[in-house]
């Protein structure tokens, strides 16, 4: 199969834009929580608060009054820079309620890169998390041409001494729009229509500059609209969630429309850090995590569980969950097993007593399904939470795509696979094996006329992808196209299926496969400080975890034996020209943003490029 379409199941007209989903649910139930707010207000900490849809649709027409009050006018754009929180909801909802252009900046974001998105997107004016941050938007804007109108941050309180001083806080944009009037607030609400831009998104440059995406009213509307009618059983009144991922990121902001206009309560934290702890305390219906997030689950279980001398029971319980979820999958398929599965029946529910019922309420005890996306994830890896109560249901889009372009659906879930194209979406498969994507939530192009060239075939968005459609339908990723390795043997490998193998491993951050031109294959080990920290203690090793701007080799033995065994693993899943024959163990500041993109995946160029010697001796 070379394409694969979804029909769309819900019908824009009627909507004008994107604040009209806001309209519509004030319209329904105003007195519906919509979100949980920690402390009194969302910069202290403490107790969580509700939110009524249409407390905060007064919060957003406050605020969008002191907009138009400080000068902003229809299709003006305005700046984002802030970790997230609930105020990031109010500003973005707001600017749009001025009829303004939003532009998300990554909170860790250097000031270089602020100075670019600014002057690229020409921001008229920056709303910044912190002071910090504002300062950062107000130094941007200082050398941006034309009449800018300030940077003012969500903190309150006195400024600290930041250099440029930003111009208030949004509680002093909400006091000069008190004059606005709702006639003229109303006007400037409905002035964007559906192909109108809604926000400019920069791409975090994995393998080249920062790329504006122009996102338009419609491909949010469509992703929104569709994506809720398609995930009801998920998404919907009696469900809560809590928002970790950066706001700043697409798939975020959308999942956060798709949960306002169902009515899914949402709570922000803006310390990942922070997760597992209020789990308990907020108890969601659904996640939305990366896959490191579940590794480390997982990881962590596998540890308690050696710490108590039951690393072999462990072994057990996991296999169990495995089966149980390849049994599930294969239920969904309507292939029931024919020989009977009595002995597998005891084994989960013991496993379900000692173990998953734990891991459960680890979670919150509530949580139906899990989200996972940006990046592969690990099929025994979802097999296995499928099998302790817990589907995780795997996607994949793009920022070009409104994000989900694919996705498993409740019943119909696939490991191994990122689902079916969305409805309203289409999914080909060139000649060449590239991903290419058109529907409702696809962008038409780049603020950056230049940056088209190439980037559609046939009316299609390349995505850089490789992948396969199986005979459902359903996606199955292969790696990035500018990943391909070429041997000087003339193999031409891909390298992700070894590469995820074996950051399987909890040790592993990132896995690296090397040697274009090179004849044969070797690979950089990038560690998990935290893990191979705790690792090294329960080992008895002192391991020095200093980190240098060249990547240089680890070389302590008892931790190359233990990885030895994770790369072994995975040799073993590929093809004699696809294995690795060595391999360096390194450490990396996972921190430094000119080595990872905000969504923490890997720049390979800078990564290879730093770590040149250490490359270089793998092939002595």
């Amino acid at each position: 199969m070379i394409e694969s379409s979804t029909p769309p199941l819900a019908d824009l007209d009627g909507y004008r834009n994107v604040t009209d989903l806001l309209v519509a649910r004030v319209h329904t139930a105003p007195d519906h929580v919509a979100f949980e707010v920690e402390g009194a207000d969302a910069g202290s900490s403490g107790s969580w608060h509700p939110v009524t849809t249409a407390v905060f649709a007064d919060s957003v027409r406050a605020l969008a009054k002191g907009f138009i009050a400080q000068g902003i006018e229809a299709g003006d754009a305005i700046a984002i820079m802030a970790p997230t929180r609930y105020e990031w909801a109010v500003a973005d909802l707001a600017a749009w309620y001025a009829g303004a252009v939003v532009v998300p900046i990554y909170d860790t974001s250097s000031p270089s890169q602020v100075d670019a998105i600014v002057a690229d997107a020409e921001v008229r004016l920056g709303i910044g998390g912190t002071w910090r941050h504002a300062s950062l938007l107000q130094a941007a804007l200082a050398q941006t041409p034309g009449v800018t109108l300030g940077a003012w941050t969500m903190d309150t309180g006195d400024s600290p001494d930041t250099g440029a001083a930003a111009s208030g806080s949004l509680l002093d944009l909400v006091t000069r729009g008190a004059d606005v009037s709702d006639e003229e607030l109303e006007a400037r609400r409905a002035s964007a229509s559906q192909d109108d831009p809604a926000t400019i998104v920069y791409t975090s440059g994995t393998t080249g500059e920062p790329k504006g995406v122009v996102l338009t009213h419609r491909n949010f509307l469509g992703q929104v609209l569709n994506i809720a009618a398609a995930y009801r059983e998920i998404v919907n009144e009696d469900g809560n969630t809590v928002i970790f991922l950066p706001l700043a990121h697409v798939l975020a902001r959308g999942l956060q429309l798709i949960c306002l206009a169902s009515g899914m309560r949402i709570a922000h934290l803006s310390d990942p850090s922070t997760v597992v702890a209020t789990l308990d305390t907020l108890r969601p219906t659904f996640l939305v995590v990366v896959p490191r997030v579940l590794e480390k689950i997982q990881a962590a279980a596998a540890t308690k569980a050696a710490d108590k001398g039951l690393t072999r029971v462990w072994t057990a319980a996991r296999s169990t969950a495995i089966a149980w979820g390849r049994r599930a999958e294969r239920i969904d398929a309507g292939r029931r097993r024919a020989r009977r599965d009595l002995g597998l029946r005891l084994r989960h529910r013991l496993f379900d007593a000692v173990f998953f019922g734990r891991l459960r309420s680890v979670m919150g005890g509530r949580v139906g399904y899990i989200l996972s996306g940006g990046a592969a994830l690990d099929p025994e890896l979802s097999l296995f939470f499928r099998g302790i109560g817990v589907p995780v249901i795997e996607g994949y889009g793009l920022t070009e795509t409104t994000a989900p372009l694919t996705g498993n659906l409740p019943g119909r879930i696939t490991s191994g696979t990122v689902g079916s194209p969305l409805p309203g979406l289409t999914v080909r498969i060139s000649d060449d094996g590239e991903v290419l994507a058109r529907g409702v939530g696809v962008f038409d192009g780049y603020r950056n006329p230049a940056h088209d060239d190439g980037a559609f075939i046939d009316g299609f968005f390349r995505t850089g992808d490789l992948g396969r459609l199986d005979e459902q339908g359903k996606l199955i990723l292969d790696g990035r196209l500018k990943d391909v390795i070429v041997t000087s043997n003339g193999k031409t490998i891909v390298p992700t299926r070894w590469e995820s193998a074996v950051e399987a491993d909890p040790l592993v951050s990132h896995a690296v496969m090397v040697g274009e031109g090179k004849p044969y294959l070797s690979a950089l080990l990038v560690l998990d400080p935290e893990q191979t920290r705790e690792w090294a203690t329960a080992a008895g090793i002192i391991i020095p975890m200093s980190v240098q701007p060249d990547i240089r080799a680890v070389t302590d033995p008892t931790l190359r034996a233990h990885l030895q065994k994770s790369v072994d693993a995975a040799n073993a899943l590929v093809a004699r020209s696809e294995q690795v024959r060595r391999f360096s163990v390194v450490f990396a500041d996972l921190e430094d943003r000119a080595l990872v993109t905000p969504t923490m995946k890997l720049k390979r160029s800078v990564v290879l490029d730093r770590a040149a010697v250490t490359v270089e001796d793998l092939y002595l």
